[in-house]
């Protein structure tokens, strides 16, 4: 059997193999996720310190700089209390003099002699014709090694030295460098005259000039982005080959009976994305459609429609939400839209008791529930279906392709359904969601206002206060948002609980409600249920309002601090207001210190379009940032970059799709490793010997 993909047998060795690693230094690696000589040799630096000698003459402003000179006169020293000085020299640079000086670096004053030569980095200063020195290197050797390097610079902790990891990376490569095997076919390797995955990954770390770093990163960037998006492929691939999917016979007149009883009509969009759905859910191939809808176009009612096709049919259906309220909300929701048909609505989430939750599961098992709501806890072990045919995932992006796979086998090959309220741009649709067919509800239902939108200064606070406090005793509701639950010492940022204490005071006897993510699931609830009913008419809260919290009679949502969030989730935070038909507001309040946050601030009150902030969101923050490099529905490129990359993403997305519909792709030796890789993510792949 061939080396499986990303080296098992490298991951097999930890670091503690490898020279000077002993235990404490094997738990400091850990905290950088490096635990095998695999996690090692990937562990790839984020940029270069460029040792090129600089041209001071044509050196523009506080640019970084790198020069070869002779220290001419003394050197005079400063010092500012114990531990803080100031080193000066003079240095003689191609004939010129220019000055030096080096921060808490006293150790250097003795080395530092007339006539000394130096090659120093830092920032330079063209009107004082000065150098803030940054690394300073000593003896003619020493420095003509380091001419032209570049020094691979990694992401450390306080623990690990920069020099040490760096050692700890060369000599990982001379012990196992030649145990790192080929991942990508030949055919593939030399149609695009790449380097080989040992080379490529060596001179990623140490190049010895720019022009080698490029056709290394060229290789990497390749492979990483190829190897993901063939997990999308395969899956796109055999959920529309393989006829696993459940055929069923829908009751159409039923629906539309339902549809029409609805209290509103339904928008054009929404007619056409329920239509695409039930045509997906009658073919006996599985379906995997992302709906894709701003907030507010009406994607909850679009979910019923397909549950209780999907009930009628004979099936039981799932809708998987990222968090406990959500889930909760949604369960209401729909019990409040089917139990007058005859479904039965049950939720599952991680903090139910441990009775409930027997009860529950039993009740799943059994078939008496015909619809589940819940968290992630709907794809634990232990929860076994009777007949599920429709899996909902709602906020798509916070679940990833291992999870969306997890939940595909549930069941009897049920359909996929999932959602999103944050319109995701093109780049990262095909990267995330790629595998998947898209429906997007581009229409707003009739008569729902747009949201006005204002930014102001703090020191206009009072009277946005005054603002809700008149909205508040009209009989509305209000939230109020920031970033921070307690006070912290490193952000200046108004926090909820001080922001709770201050409201509760200054807007009595109007009701104040504070929630926020480390309340445990029934506190959230207590509080959820309280604004709910109106007897908090104010609701102080950090983000976990950001999704799906509905409450009609609120009128007004002030953001503190607003320059401290996302565009999109700006906008997802806006949402929550404007959903009884009522005219609502959104007053952000920010002093921004960065160009970007006036951006924001501007885009902001700009527009509510979704698709339109998406894309600016994207471009502002970047894709590292746009769905979270923490949540799973992106992967963290080690090496790649989305926007960089976009045309090497959609190459790699071809070859992907290709090489999944040969038909020779699971027999072929050439492919092994690719099969093995697929596994590994712990996706299912039949192979027959």
């Amino acid at each position: 059997m061939a080396t499986p993909i990303n080296n098992l047998s490298l991951n097999e060795i930890y670091v503690d193999k490898l020279p000077g690693v002993g235990p404490q230094k094997k738990e400091y690696l850990a905290e950088l996720g490096i635990h095998t000589v695999e996690d090692l040799l990937g562990y790839f630096p984020f940029r270069y310190e460029d040792y090129q000698v600089t041209d001071l003459a044509t050196a523009e402003h506080e640019s970084k700089v790198t020069v070869l000179g002779e220290i001419y006169g003394a050197t005079s020293m400063r010092w500012y209390g114990k531990q803080r000085s100031r080193l000066f020299a003079r240095i003689q640079v191609a004939g010129a003099f220019v000055s030096v000086v080096w921060f808490n670096q006293a150790y250097l004053k003795e080395k530092l002699q007339a006539g000394t030569k130096i090659l120093v980095t830092g920032k330079w200063d063209r009107h004082k014709l000065e150098i803030l020195a940054d690394k300073t290197v000593l003896g003619e050797k020493e420095q003509q090694k380091r001419i032209g390097q570049l020094e691979p610079i990694y992401s450390i902790n306080s623990h690990i030295k920069m020099y040490w990891l760096r050692n700890l990376i060369y000599q990982a490569f001379v012990t196992y460098g030649k145990e790192i095997a080929e991942n990508l076919p030949e055919e593939l390797v030399s149609k695009y005259r790449l380097a080989t995955r040992a080379k490529a990954m060596y001179k990623y770390h140490f190049p010895k000039n720019v022009s080698e770093g490029m056709v290394a990163r060229r290789r990497l960037v390749y492979e990483e982005l190829f190897l993901y998006e063939l997990q999308l492929m395969w899956l796109r691939h055999t959920s529309r080959t393989e006829a696993k999917g459940i055929e069923r016979e829908l009751d159409r007149v039923r629906i539309d009976q339902w549809i029409a009883a609805l209290p509103y009509p339904l928008t054009g969009a929404q007619q056409r994305v329920v239509e695409e759905i039930l045509v997906d859910m009658e073919k006996p191939v599985q379906m995997n459609r992302l709906v894709q809808g701003d907030v507010g176009s009406g994607k909850t009612v679009v979910a019923a429609i397909a549950l209780y096709a999907n009930y009628l049919a004979g099936y039981q259906g799932a809708l998987m939400v990222p968090t406990e309220i959500l889930a909760e909300q949604h369960a209401d929701s729909l019990q409040s839209l089917l139990s007058p048909y005859g479904v039965k609505v049950v939720s599952l989430t991680g903090n139910m008791t441990a009775r409930n939750r027997r009860d529950t599961l039993a009740e799943i098992q059994m078939g008496l529930a015909d619809i589940v709501v819940g968290t992630h806890a709907l794809i634990q072990e232990g929860v076994h279906y009777r007949q599920l045919g429709l899996a909902i995932t709602d906020e798509q992006h916070r679940f990833g392709v291992k999870q969306r796979a997890t939940l595909r086998e549930k069941g009897l090959h049920p359909d996929i359904l999932s959602m999103t309220a944050t319109p995701i741009p093109r780049t990262l649709a095909i990267t995330a969601f790629g595998e998947m067919d898209v429906s997007t509800i581009d229409e707003m239902p009739a008569g729902r206002e747009p949201i006005s939108t204002y930014w102001v200064k703090k020191d206009a606070f009072p009277r946005v206060l005054e603002f809700v406090q008149k909205e508040c005793q009209s009989g509305r509701q209000a939230y109020v948002i920031c970033p921070l639950i307690q006070e912290s010492e490193k952000l200046d940022l108004q926090n909820a609980q001080e922001l709770f204490e201050q409201l509760t005071v200054e807007l009595s006897p109007l009701r104040v409600g504070l929630l926020h993510g480390k309340m445990n699931a029934t506190e959230k609830e207590e509080v959820m249920r309280a604004f709910s009913d109106n007897e908090v008419q104010i609701l102080v809260s950090t983000t976990v309002v950001e999704v799906g919290v509905n409450v009609p009679n609120a009128t007004a949502i002030v953001i503190y601090d607003a320059d401290r969030f996302g565009l999109a989730q700006l906008h997802q935070l806006r949402g929550r207001v404007g959903r009884g038909g009522g005219a609502s507001s959104c007053i952000l309040v920010a002093d921004p210190k960065s160009e970007t946050g006036v951006e924001r601030m501007r885009v902001m009150t700009e527009t509510t379009d979704g698709f339109v902030i998406s894309q600016r969101d994207l471009e502002i923050r970047g894709p590292g940032d746009f769905l979270g490099v923490k949540q799973s529905g992106l992967p963290h490129f080690r090496v790649a970059d989305l926007e960089q990359d976009l045309k090497v993403l959609e190459v790699a997305r071809h070859d992907a799709m290709e090489m999944v519909e040969r038909k020779d792709f699971l027999q072929n030796p050439e492919f092994s490793r690719l099969v093995e890789y697929l596994q590994e993510k712990n996706i299912q792949v039949i192979t027959f010997d």
